[in-house]
C-alpha cells in the first residue's frame, strides 16, 4: 500500500483542545446524503455511492477491498467516498449500511418509484409526485445539521436587518421567507435583482444577516451579494443542495437541502423548492419561538390588519 493510500486510510486527526469531529449520519440519513452529494462527486466516487444506495445489504457484507472490486474503483476511493458522506472510515459506513438495510427490510424505507413518464395516467402522476415529495422532505429533515440550524435561528432572531437572495424558483422561496419574517416584526427584504442585491449588501454590518438560497450552490447572482455581505461583517447563511459548492465559501452557516430525482418532466428547480420551503419553515418557527413575546403580538396584528382589509372590501382609495 502506497504512502498516499495509507494517509487516506489513517483516521483524521483532531487538534488538542478542539471539539471532536461531528457524529456520522444516522442510517436513515445515508440515502439522503448519497442523493444530495453524489452529483458533485467524481465519477469513481459516484459508482461507490450508487452501489451502497442501491443495495446497502450486499455492500454491508463487503470489505473495503470487495466494494472497490465491485465498483471498479480503488480502496482509497471507497474510503474517500465514506468520508464525503460523513463517516470517519469505511467501518462506520458499513454499520450505517447494515442499519439502512434493516430499515428497508422492515418496510420503513420503501424503494424508489419510477420516473414520471409522458403516458402516465394522472393517478400514477399524483402517486409518484406524492412519494417523491415525501421522500424529499424526509431526506432534508434527516440531513439537516441541527447545530447549524440552531445557529442560523439565533442569528435571525437577533438581527437588525435580514437580506435574502434567490433567483428563479429559489426567488419564490426567498419571498416566502421574507413575508413570514415580516409578519413577526422582523425587518426583511427579498432580492431577485442581482444589482439591487449587491447594492443592499454593501450596507450590511455585523448585526445583520444575509441568506442565499441556491440549489446548485453555484448561482453567481446569489453568491456575489452573499460575498459582499460576508466581507462587510454580516452573518451569512446558505440554503443549498450542494454544501460543497462555491456559495459555502461565504456562508457562516450552511443548511443542506435534498432533492427528488430530476426527470424530463420534473426539473431540479421544481423538486428543490419543496426541501427549501421545509428549511424556511424550520427557520421561521425557530425564530418565532425565540422571539415569542414580540412575535406573537406582531403576528396577531398582521392577521387583524388583513382581516380588516377583507371586511371593508379592499384598501380605500
Amino acid at each position: 500500500m502506497s504512502d498516499d493510500v495509507k494517509e487516506i486510510f489513517a483516521p483524521a486527526s483532531t487538534p488538542p483542545g478542539s471539539p471532536g469531529p461531528p457524529a456520522p449520519p444516522a442510517p436513515a440519513a445515508l440515502a439522503a446524503k448519497v442523493r444530495t452529494l453524489a452529483p458533485s462527486m467524481t465519477r469513481s466516487m459516484q459508482r461507490v455511492a450508487e452501489a451502497v444506495a442501491s443495495d446497502p445489504a450486499a455492500c454491508a457484507a463487503l470489505t473495503v477491498t470487495g466494494l472497490a472490486e465491485l465498483t471498479g474503483t480503488s480502496e482509497a476511493t471507497v474510503v474517500r467516498t465514506a468520508r464525503i458522506l460523513g463517516y470517519p472510515g469505511y467501518r462506520d459506513l458499513r454499520l450505517a449500511l447494515a442499519g439502512l438495510a434493516a430499515h428497508q427490510q422492515s418496510g420503513r424505507a420503501p424503494s424508489v418509484t419510477a420516473d414520471i413518464a409522458v403516458d402516465d395516467p394522472l393517478p400514477d402522476v399524483v402517486a409518484k409526485l406524492a412519494y417523491d415529495e415525501q421522500q424529499t422532505l424526509a431526506d432534508t429533515a434527516a440531513g439537516l445539521d441541527m447545530a447549524q440550524l440552531g445557529a442560523a435561528v439565533a442569528a435571525l432572531a437577533g438581527a437588525r436587518r435580514i437580506d435574502i437572495y434567490g433567483v428563479g424558483a429559489s426567488g419564490l422561496v426567498a419571498q416566502d421567507l421574507t413575508q413570514k419574517l415580516l409578519r413577526i416584526g422582523l425587518i426583511a427584504h427579498a432580492h431577485s435583482d442581482p444589482h439591487l442585491a449587491v447594492t443592499n449588501a454593501v450596507q450590511l454590518r455585523a448585526k445583520d444577516v444575509a441568506i442565499a438560497i441556491t440549489h446548485s450552490g453555484s448561482t453567481g447572482d446569489v453568491i456575489e451579494p452573499l460575498r459582499v455581505a460576508f466581507d462587510h461583517g454580516a452573518t451569512t447563511i446558505a440554503i443549498t443542495g450542494r454544501p460543497d459548492g462555491p456559495v459555502s465559501q461565504y456562508a457562516d452557516h450552511v443548511l443542506t437541502t435534498s432533492t427528488a430525482r430530476e426527470s424530463e418532466l420534473r426539473p431540479a428547480a421544481m423538486s428543490s423548492r419543496t426541501s427549501q420551503l421545509l428549511v424556511v419553515d424550520c427557520l421561521f418557527i425557530g425564530v418565532a419561538q425565540r422571539t415569542y413575546e414580540s412575535a406573537a403580538p406582531a403576528l396577531s396584528a398582521s392577521y387583524e390588519a388583513l382581516a380588516h382589509r377583507h371586511r371593508i372590501g379592499g384598501p380605500s382609495r
